[in-house]
């Protein structure tokens, strides 16, 4: 019997991640390395009320790039028009995240992995940390219109419709937002796109009719949440010398669900209709993000760029793509070892490899999987009192009166051999192991947010890069 192409796609990269000697063989020498335990201060783990690196974007600033600052929305790093709504609670946070990590689950839900075979100058947008979509996810702040009004915007990897709340817009239909909604008729470089044409047919999935011979939109989020509204072109200015003239995005009249504060969106995703492909020719199709590790430090994101996720300093790993849920970014875990030692997982529980997603909180492992590292990593805390289960979380400790805490470290095997080292913040969130069991083995794992915290992550052509401590 022959094989499908995903299996022999597959086949090289599972040989490496199944019995323990071959993970040894294939990645044993990145994976041996890493340090058995991380000991932190207690304190690391609260977020902070001083903000600690005010500008982080300045220093990164040249010829070939143009970077916008990350911070956290409720944090004190965030900027003054960011949401002054209270942050929900860690349940509020964990449920939305699991709505949203069975959505994704959903989408690629049979739909295999396959190679990527085809995705110059840079601009970097400053990110935020935030809680819009229920989730902990991470916004910036860019200019739309003509004159430029700020919007405060979330970014993220796993949709690709760009929107923001616009006028006019009744009280029961669009949310309390601190800057002023977004007016297209005080823009004198706004268009509407009009039905009928390439850029309304372009829209795809994201397409809802038509509205006075206007193109319209409506996006659904794993969460429940949705926008709505007609489709138009503005400029969009990421930095004081960078503008995308002719920026398509929704301009939402209705939304409902867990979207709060903030003042819409900035899609990442692979189709043509984000803010990547919309830029793919001034930017190559490249960009870069780092995620702060607390609302008391910042980040960034950056679009092209001259560094390659293969440059230097980056752990990198093959690209794959999804036929069924195209949108996402795609890598192959292959091996998680605890302590130091890899643990015995089978080859087949990775096979469905594993979105990278800066939307979904907590790393979504197959049962096989995950069920091996909660094993080891509740016999390297022996030392600290359980608590209770947190929702999702199953592995928590009460840490107070401690003024240090010893965690086994933890660190994820990638394709091409590609680790990831955790810190101890991409270890422990909420007082609890930042890991769950979903899904099924050999289905479709989700790397999120709270791993890939201070890692910059760039995203380039077939390749997938992570550089550890860079913000």
């Amino acid at each position: 019997m022959s094989s499908s192409p995903v299996a022999r796609l597959l086949l090289p990269l599972l040989l490496c991640a199944g019995a323990l000697g071959f993970l040894s063989r294939c990645h044993g020498a990145r994976a041996a390395e890493a340090p058995r335990y991380v000991t932190v201060s207690a304190a690391s783990f609260k977020p902070g009320s001083t903000c600690r690196d005010p500008d982080p974007v300045a220093p990164r600033r040249n010829g070939t790039s143009a970077v916008l600052r990350l911070t956290h929305r409720h944090g004190p790093c965030a900027p003054a028009r960011a949401s002054s709504l209270a942050a929900p609670s860690v349940a509020d946070t964990l449920r939305a995240d699991q709505r949203r990590a069975e959505y994704i689950l959903r989408r690629v839900s049979g739909a295999g992995a396959q190679q990527l075979v085809g995705s110059k100058a840079a601009a970097t947008v400053p990110a935020s940390w935030g809680y819009d979509i229920g989730t902990l996810n991470y916004v910036v702040t860019a200019s739309l219109g003509t004159p430029g009004v700020a919007q405060t915007l979330e970014v993220d990897t796993g949709s690709d419709l760009s929107w923001v709340q616009c006028k006019p817009c009744a009280a029961s239909s669009c949310y309390s937002q601190k800057d002023p909604l977004f007016d297209p008729a005080r823009s004198s470089s706004y268009a509407a796109v009009p039905c009928g044409g390439s850029a309304c047919a372009g829209l795809g999935l994201y397409a809802s009719g038509c509205s006075a011979a206007q193109c319209g939109y409506v996006v659904s989020y794993g969460d429940g949440s949705n926008t709505r509204g007609v489709y138009g072109s503005d400029t969009l200015t990421l930095t004081a010398t960078d503008a995308v003239q002719g920026f398509l995005f929704g301009c939402g009249h209705a939304q409902s669900g867990l979207l709060t504060g903030i003042d819409g969106l900035l899609g990442l995703g692979r189709l043509p209709v984000s803010l990547v492909g919309q830029t793919a020719g001034a930017y190559g199709g490249a960009f870069s993000y780092c995620l702060p590790t607390k609302p008391s430090t910042t980040g960034y994101l950056t679009l092209g760029g001259a560094a390659s996720a293969a440059a230097p300093g980056f752990a990198t790993t093959q690209l794959l793509t999804s036929p069924g849920a195209p949108t996402y970014y795609i890598v192959m875990l292959t091996g998680i070892s605890v302590g130091g030692q890899a643990l015995s997982v089978p080859a087949s529980a990775f096979a469905g490899g594993t979105v990278v997603d800066t939307g979904t909180v907590v790393t979504r492992l197959p049962p096989a999987a995950y069920a091996a590292l909660r094993s080891a990593f509740r016999s390297g805390m022996t030392a600290y009192p359980s608590a209770a289960p947190n929702g999702i979380l199953d592995t928590c400790y009460d840490l107070s009166g401690y003024s240090t805490v010893t965690l086994p470290s933890v660190a994820l095997v990638l394709s091409s051999g590609a680790t990831l080292t955790l810190g101890a913040d991409g270890i422990l969130s909420f007082g609890c192991l930042a890991f769950a069991a979903s899904g099924s083995d050999g289905g479709m794992a989700i790397l999120g947010n709270v791993q890939q915290r201070s890692f910059e992550v760039r995203i380039d052509g077939d390749s997938v890069g992570f550089r550890p401590g860079a913000c």
